[in-house]
């Protein structure tokens, strides 16, 4: 009848169809639960959508490498993302099967969501009941098992752990997998004959901080850029934990003299950079330096220390764009130099001194060639550089590229582990238990060679990264399947015959690594302010007070510090060369005004002034005429005169000169070195010539003549009259007195005496050749008769 009726197109009745509805969910949930939890072959790589509802975290796996015997006690919390509540879950853990290879670590590592054809069966117990967890809600959770529960078997290996959480949702009410989070159990209850050397590298270095400046007192006190050295300094700050946890490590020590150079320039009183002078450090950043440079000095004791050039020069980019500017490599051999004597000074160890480290390990014959260019005969490189692609395991580190040098090739996958974010727990945890199944897996790789690993990390590690890290190397503490080693030894291991030694080509060199790299600019920056340091120092009485600290100067400037702060760079850059220009024109020629020389011959004085703390010596100072016709100097167009100037004094030097001709004549001084190079600027200023010829000279000698000879007849003539008015007034006295007892007759007229006493009027005199006396003076051209 239900036939006919279909037939007779009569559907069913409501509560047929309501019925219907109903088996038909029933029937097909569970297997739609099914498809989602087993999907077909063509959607196994695909996470099951809802696995992520709940953001399943690990915070905590201890021991991280159990043995047998142990309880593996795993914390975390349970987040739900979703908008819907989550009832009647189950917090299950779930142990995957004992992986084979590095390259499975790696898959499982990347996974997310939960898989079904992957992620393992939950185990029976312990299982954690979560009644009812609502959105947005978070719940700590924390489960425990003993080892023996866990299936690992009796060789050991590396197997995943999952933390999985299943329940339901109002809108899906059946049980299915709604978050997991994975991580690896390294297991390996008995040591392996063959344990894995792993070196680990534990670098303390930083950004550059010390300006070339000093200040002006005896100790010349270092002026540093800024104080934020300190705050790595301080209890719980970056150096201060590296330093921490480093001493109980079996670590080597990689070193930036700079660093050392700097905190101990602290420790001593340094001055810090404030608007246009600077101010004194502070007695408590004194105290911090000093018990830090304490603290690591007894860490480094009987230890391998390894010293990189001075500031930690960018091999990368001096090998890229500083070859073009001459004199570069210079600045990297000098900074070779000086780190091993930095290093001993200051820590009382001898460092090795013969290992360079590129940016990230990566390399290209250029790079090998300046970094052994220096000195640098072992040059740490990164697997992702040079590649190992047809090999099945992880070969030993050191391998011989020719020429006596050595690339000691670090792990790539060890040596990134701990970057990024290591704050969170979570991160952290996972970070430290795939490093440890990584070296587990290594050694497992062919257990019946003991190789050796090398572990880079990032040169600034900070302080949540230092922490993971020496949570990572204590993880191996127990030796069962690594052994310590230092880089020296390392470097000095045998190499695998079937290793790679190809240094990858510059075109196969990381664009984003080249894109960071310091400009041609700096570079030449840096040789102009050498090229200025070189012509400076040779002209200081006591070089040893300016070039040291212009020499670390320039050798920061190629620091790798700089990489991603390009304007910084720059400004530091600026820096030095201000420093030095504003010492170099304390030493100057002090400008003169218009001069007249008059006259044939004269000197010409210029005045040199120091304003430097200490003498200048080897200088020439040469004077040249810009009209050698009009003008000589000293016989000639120009003359050179050495000089030396004291400190904080002023010294003036003549010059002979000697004028032909009338006219104005520009003259320029200026400094050399003994070599000849220009130091300084040149001073310019001009001489007005007034030359006094032989026709003008005599004419000036004539007139002087004859006021002297005028001189002469006017002094004659008044002695003369005075002498002859002095005789007339003796005779009329005469008269006056008794002139009739000397028988001399007044004129009976009254008029003048006409005789003498020897008589008037001889025979031959018929008159007299004279008239009366004037008492006015001689006329011009008179002539007097004596």
């Amino acid at each position: 009848m239900a036939e006919a009726a279909a037939f007779q197109g009569t559907g069913p009745s409501p509560a047929r169809r309501w019925l219907r509805r109903t088996l038909t969910v029933a029937v097909g949930a569970p297997l739609l639960a099914g498809l989602l939890q087993n999907p077909s072959p063509a959607r196994a790589a695909e996470e099951t959508p809802v696995s992520r509802t709940v953001d399943v975290s690990i915070d905590t796996l201890t021991p991280s490498a159990p043995v047998e015997g142990d309880t593996v006690t795993v914390t975390g919390t349970l987040t739900n993302r979703g908008k819907r509540t989550i009832t009647d879950a189950t917090v299950n853990l779930r142990v995957g099967p004992r992986m084979d290879s590095r390259s499975e670590i790696d898959q499982v590592a990347r996974r997310r969501g939960f898989r079904s054809d992957s992620d393992p069966q939950p185990l029976d117990a312990p299982e954690i009941k979560v009644p009812r967890l609502a959105a947005g809600v978070a719940q700590d959770f924390r489960i425990s098992v003993p080892v023996a529960d866990l299936d690992l078997g009796d060789e050991g290996g590396v197997y995943q752990l999952g933390v999985s959480l299943t329940g339901q949702t109002s809108d899906a009410r059946w049980d299915r997998v709604l978050g997991i989070e994975r991580t690896f159990l390294p297991y390996q209850p008995e040591p392996t004959a063959k344990r894995t050397q792993v070196t680990y590298l534990w670098p303390l270095i930083s950004s550059a901080h010390v300006s070339a400046d000093t200040a002006a007192d005896d100790q010349q006190t270092p002026v540093f850029q800024d104080d934020e050295l300190v705050q790595e300094l301080r209890p719980g700050g970056r150096l201060d934990e590296m330093v921490t946890l480093g001493k109980d490590l079996p670590v080597t020590w990689v070193v930036d003299p700079d660093l050392l150079a700097s905190v101990d320039a602290m420790a001593r009183g340094y001055r810090v950079k404030d608007g246009t002078g600077h101010i004194a450090g502070t007695r408590e950043n004194r105290d911090l330096a000093q018990r830090w440079l304490g603290e690591l000095e007894k860490a480094v004791q009987g230890r391998k220390i390894v010293a990189l050039p001075f500031a930690d020069p960018d091999l990368a980019s001096l090998a890229h764009r500083g070859k073009a500017v001459p004199g570069s490599l210079g600045h990297l051999q000098s900074a070779t130099a000086l780190a091993g004597s930095t290093v001993e000074t200051i820590l009382h160890v001898q460092p090795a001194t013969d290992f360079a480290w590129p940016v990230e390990g990566a390399v290209d014959p250029s790079i090998m060639a300046v970094a052994t260019s220096a000195g640098a005969r072992k040059v740490i490189a990164r697997s992702d550089s040079i590649r190992d692609d047809d090999l099945s395991y992880t070969p030993t580190a050191a391998r011989p590229i020719g020429g006596g040098a050595t690339a000691v090739v670090s792990d790539a996958e060890l040596s990134t582990a701990f970057q990024g974010d290591m704050v969170r727990a979570e991160t952290s945890t996972l970070a430290v238990q795939e490093f440890l199944a990584q070296t587990l897996a290594i050694t497992l790789e062919q257990p019946q060679d003991r190789r050796s690993v090398v572990v880079a990390p990032q040169r600034q590690p900070s302080v949540s990264q230092a922490q993971a890290m020496a949570a990572a190397v204590r993880g191996l503490g127990a030796k069962r399947w690594t052994e310590p080693l230092d880089l020296v030894a390392a470097a000095a291991a045998k190499p695998d015959p079937d290793a790679s030694t190809t240094v990858p080509r510059a075109a196969q060199y990381p664009k984003k690594l080249r894109d960071g790299e310091l400009p041609v600019d700096a570079f030449r920056d840096m040789k102009t302010t050498g090229d200025e340091l070189s012509d400076f120092k040779v002209v200081l009485a006591r070089p040893d007070r300016v070039v040291p600290s212009a020499i670390a100067a320039i050798n920061r400037e190629m620091s790798t510090s700089w990489r991603g702060r390009t304007t910084a760079a720059a400004i530091y850059r600026a820096d030095v060369q201000d420093v030095l220009r504003r010492l170099t024109k304390s030493v100057v020629l002090v400008d003169k005004s218009a001069l007249t020389l008059s006259g044939r011959s004269a000197t010409i004085p210029v005045t040199v002034q120091n304003k430097l703390l200490q003498d200048v010596k080897g200088l020439v100072l040469r004077l040249t005429s810009s009209n050698g016709t009009r003008l000589k100097v000293d016989g000639n167009t120009s003359a050179d005169l050495p000089i030396t100037v004291r400190a904080g004094h002023s010294q003036s030097v003549k010059f002979p000169a000697s004028a032909n001709a009338n006219g104005q004549v520009s003259m320029t001084a200026q400094l050399y070195t003994v070599d000849g190079t220009p130091y300084g600027s040149p001073m310019t200023f001009s001489v007005k010539v007034s030359e006094m010829t032989p026709t003008v000279m005599l004419v000036i000698a004539g007139g002087v003549l004859l006021l002297v000879l005028a001189g002469v007849r006017m002094y004659s003539q008044r002695k003369r009259l005075a002498a002859r008015a002095a005789e007339a007034e003796t005779v009329a006295d005469a008269l006056a007195e008794g002139g009739t007892e000397a028988g001399i007759e007044a004129p009976s007229d009254g008029g003048a005496a006409s005789a003498t006493a020897d008589g008037a009027g001889q025979p031959s005199d018929p008159e007299a050749d004279t008239g009366s006396e004037s008492g006015d003076p001689s006329g011009p051209g008179e002539k007097v008769d004596r």
